[in-house]
């Protein structure tokens, strides 16, 4: 089908078609007898969205080299701290359940 031939009343049948029922573009194309890229332009120019298309192949980025073993050895050391500290609190709570006889952790699961 040539694109003057087809009327401003039809394209709007056919992007709402796309839209209210979700069809594939291939679909309509098939229905309609209209290729499918033209289908895809009409909604996407319906809906506002600027038709993405790439000319050229984007340049590739060269991104600096970071010095990882400070960084890595930063990491960790902080890593290490952390652990430590966990150790620290979990001895805490585990001291004071046992001094105070009660429960401080909370219970896993919904019965409590």
């Amino acid at each position: 089908m040539d694109k003057l031939e087809i009327s401003l009343e039809k394209k709007e049948a056919i992007i709402a078609e796309y839209l209210l029922e979700k069809s594939s573009y291939r679909a309509l194309a098939e229905k309609h007898g209209i290729d499918f890229r033209t289908i895809h332009s009409w909604v996407v120019n319906f809906q506002g969205k600027p038709e993405k298309r790439m000319k050229t192949k984007p340049k590739e980025i060269d991104f600096p080299v970071v010095e990882m073993p400070t960084e890595l050895s930063q990491l960790r050391e902080e890593l290490r701290k952390e652990k430590l500290r966990t150790e620290l609190l979990n001895a805490m709570i585990d001291i004071t359940e046992k001094d105070l006889k009660i429960s401080i952790r909370k219970k896993s699961g919904t019965k409590q």
